[in-house]
């Protein structure tokens, strides 16, 4: 089967190519370390780790690099306004460096819970500060940069196609159409690679044109480069960074370089609450710690797969409900096939891997995971269907579920200690129920499976014992 990847730079599927047989290299933009992961950059980084995760499971050896920005990403997403990390932690009482080892500390508790598997490397933008005043000093060698007041600029101007990847026109552009205008520079799209200190501020670095701090776009491409090559297959990120972010990491990478910076460029899309834009403001903010303690950590990672990772996704309470029942199908048919004994009447082999197949067909298109959920949820049906079914191939389709699933980032492997009491609950009212119908008292039996019924659980009576399950 043939992987196509959605190309942000052609717009268009592409047949995927690797840079070299059986290895793959994607740079993933990472966590702004200023507050804490919020459901948005949760679904981000679900999106990011599921595609890591298929690739792997097609048998690519994947080298992941996702980065933590700790510095220089300013308050207006561009060159001007103030370093999100300072100000934060002046808010906070606090100096930068205490706050940037505490929400990492905390991303990755979430990111852990989350079941995302860590990047084989998380470099800081800190740390990297002798290697973005070198890639600096190229450009100006080049002549693709200039100074102003000990501040750096990227001359967008002497490279040819920048915008390339956001389509940008740049000969009908106006000044101050898209970011804040510095009188002093250029081009108004003209962005920072290296930025003076200002007065009174904490992060700053000595450099050849003297004390400062690199700009952001400059630490993506630099980290990209140092651990991955010049030349990368894919590069991920959200929709909100090909306007500007992204198209700056080409711009100062190809210029430097002389190479292709990224072969795929793909894009997550927004997370909406209740269809409107998530903000602090309007009281529909949610960090993924709130969501992990009222949800668990399950139903939210299934809820974040629930949609096409370049189409918008909703939080409603609806939709966080549809994900923890959708998580409980899966659920109650692994519990149905453990406590199956099997028999002979029918053979699941066929579904096994038309289950497969499906699974492959909808993840090679542009990582379709709602129909990989698809074709999940009707071989659970199946299953259900086939409880008679050699106890071996039973097995081998709770084997296939859990082996599909945790390429979706669904462990599956213990239930909560709540699931174990409540299934011990509903068991017990079974016994009590078949008590009532061993003394023929058929209209509580009756009562007790339409109350079960109401709470949407399922009780089938066979000849040997009552099962039950999740409708």
């Amino acid at each position: 089967m043939v992987l196509k990847i959605y190309n942000t730079l052609t717009r268009k599927k592409e047949v995927f190519e690797p840079l070299e047989k059986g290895k793959l290299k994607i740079y993933t933009c990472g966590q702004t370390v200023y507050d804490d992961v919020h459901i948005g950059n949760a679904r981000a980084y679900s999106n990011w780790d599921m595609v890591v995760r298929y690739l792997r499971w097609k048998g690519f050896k994947v080298f992941h690099v996702q980065n933590f920005t700790d510095v220089g990403h300013m308050t207006s997403d561009e060159d001007e306004g103030e370093d999100k990390i300072e100000k934060r932690g002046r808010e906070r009482g606090i100096n930068p460096w205490e706050l940037i080892n505490t929400q990492i500390r905390k991303y990755w508790q979430d990111i852990d819970e989350l079941n995302i598997e860590r990047p084989n490397i998380s470099p800081l933008a800190t740390a990297h500060i002798p290697e973005m005043i070198e890639l600096t000093e190229t450009l100006i060698k080049k002549g693709f940069a200039y100074e102003i007041k000990g501040s750096i600029y990227f001359d967008t101007s002497k490279f040819n196609d920048y915008g390339k990847l956001a389509h940008l026109d740049m000969s009908k552009w106006k000044p101050g159409a898209r970011v804040e205008i510095n009188p002093d520079k250029k081009h108004p799209c003209d962005f920072a690679l290296w930025k003076r200190a200002e007065k009174g501020r904490l992060m700053k670095w000595t450099s050849p044109w003297g004390d400062g701090y690199p700009g952001w776009h400059i630490e993506c491409s630099v980290m990209a480069i140092k651990y991955l090559g010049e030349t990368l297959d894919i590069h991920g990120g959200g929709i909100d960074h090909i306007p500007i972010h992204h198209i700056n990491e080409i711009a100062q990478s190809e210029a430097a370089t002389g190479k292709k910076f990224v072969n795929y460029w793909m894009h997550s899309h927004f997370l909406t609450i209740n269809g409107e834009k998530m903000s602090k403001s309007k009281g529909n903010f949610f960090t993924a710690r709130e969501l992990i303690e009222k949800h668990g950590a399950e139903v939210v990672r299934m809820f974040l797969i629930s949609s096409h990772y370049r189409k918008p996704i909703d939080f409603t309470e609806k939709s966080i409900i549809d994900a923890g029942n959708n998580l409980e199908k899966i659920y109650t048919t692994l519990n149905l096939i453990e406590r199956s004994n099997g028999g002979t009447l029918n053979d699941l082999t066929e579904n096994i891997e038309k289950l497969k197949r499906e699974f492959e067909i909808s993840m090679d298109d542009d990582f379709n995971v709602p129909g990989a959920l698809t074709a999940i949820f009707d071989f659970l049906r199946e299953v259900n269907k086939s409880l008679d079914a050699p106890k071996k191939e039973l097995e081998e389709a709770a084997k296939t579920i859990k082996e599909l699933c945790m390429v979706l980032g669904l462990k599956l492997e213990a239930r909560t200690k709540a699931t174990v009491e409540i299934e011990s609950l509903i068991n017990l009212i079974l016994e009590l129920r078949e008590q009532f119908r061993k003394k023929t008292d058929y209209e509580t039996s009756d009562r007790i499976r339409e109350e079960l019924k109401k709470i949407k659980i399922q009780i089938d009576d066979t000849k040997d014992n009552p099962t039950w399950r999740f409708s």
